[in-house]
């Protein structure tokens, strides 16, 4: 196991070298003195235009799409006490894929489809906080089996609506389903909302960092220690919950993410939130950044799902750390 704050540094190296891998990869590759002349303003045309209009806006929000799925993933797996939860777990994710693809399927604009999916999160998020807070009762059984069921009842909303889908925006829906960031514009690096989001979702988690830490270790300990497990958990729902909607309004249901990052940064670096938090929203940024990079030049001029590639980089990595996890046990 590193040590916590030299793992932290060298993620933020790397996420420099994520950021630099992604400007200058693509259908035209560009060496790192153009993207650095582009992005001061000296580039020529075509390099500006490519990095500043295409590359940067959609790096940008890869990165804080993984950042916000892997810190929502962190925190559901505290609150529901699973190893197994990620930030879709509730159905949060199914919600947004309705509205997302009810926009779709009437022609849209981009915009509008995030609002739509943005709505279908929230009436997600009601639901399922109505459900499993009824008659004042509120547990992690309760509400993960609630958020079961209804994740189970949009997917079936899904498969309804893609059944009787025209062939038109059949492909549209079904890269929204699996991930898909070649809608992000350069106008949205102006805009201040989604790093502000990160950044509170990073601060209020290492404010709970104490909190959590208890709580991972049981929920007798938590009681006995004077904390409120019914606020807290409260809040730790919420919170992921809408770091998680925001997360899908961007770039649709990108998957493993938020269940595998966690789980790699805990093998990696600590079980201890202050440390886990920052780690896991700069490995997610990394993880999906990486992989929408990939997405768009493997096949180039054709693009992959982001998802399928989050898929094929992160579960070998969560198999062979897991693995290294277990002999180090063994041989202790």
């Amino acid at each position: 196991m590193l040590k916590p704050l030299s793992t932290i540094i060298l993620l933020s190296l790397l996420s420099l070298a994520s950021f630099i891998f992604a400007l200058s990869s693509g259908s035209l590759s560009l060496p790192l003195s153009e993207v650095l002349q582009a992005l001061l303003g000296n580039g020529s045309d075509i390099a500006s235009s490519v990095v500043l209009d295409l590359r940067l806006p959609r790096a940008y929000i890869a990165f804080i799409t993984g950042g916000l799925l892997a810190l929502a993933g962190m925190l559901m797996q505290v609150l529901l006490r699973n190893p197994l939860a990620d930030p879709y777990i509730l159905g949060v994710s199914g919600g947004a894929s309705v509205g997302a693809m009810l926009a779709i399927s009437a022609g849209m604009a981009s915009s509008l489809v995030s609002g739509s999916a943005f709505i279908g999160a929230l009436i997600s998020i009601v639901l399922v906080f109505g459900l499993a807070h009824s008659r004042g009762s509120w547990n992690p059984s309760r509400l993960l089996l609630t958020g079961v069921v209804i994740a189970a009842g949009w997917g079936a909303v899904i498969n309804f609506i893609l059944s009787l889908s025209p062939d038109r925006p059949l492909k549209g829906m079904l890269f929204w389903l699996m991930g898909d960031l070649s809608h992000a514009q350069a106008d949205q690096l102006s805009n201040p909302l989604l790093p502000l989001v990160l950044i509170l979702g990073l601060i209020i988690s290492f404010i709970l960092a104490r909190s959590l830490n208890v709580l991972s270790r049981g929920e007798m300990q938590a009681s006995t220690l004077g904390i409120s497990l019914k606020q807290l958990r409260l809040s730790l729902f919420l919170l992921a919950s809408a770091l998680t909607a925001i997360a899908v309004t961007q770039a649709g249901s990108i998957g493993f993410v938020g269940l595998i990052v966690p789980h790699m940064m805990r093998l990696i670096i600590s079980s201890d939130h202050r440390w886990l938090a920052p780690a896991s929203v700069l490995a997610g940024g990394i993880l999906l950044l990486l992989s929408d990079t990939l997405a768009r030049t493997l096949i180039a001029p054709q693009q992959l799902p982001a998802g399928v590639i989050t898929a094929f980089i992160g579960v070998p990595m969560f198999l062979y750390l897991l693995n290294r996890a277990y002999r180090q046990q063994v041989l202790s």
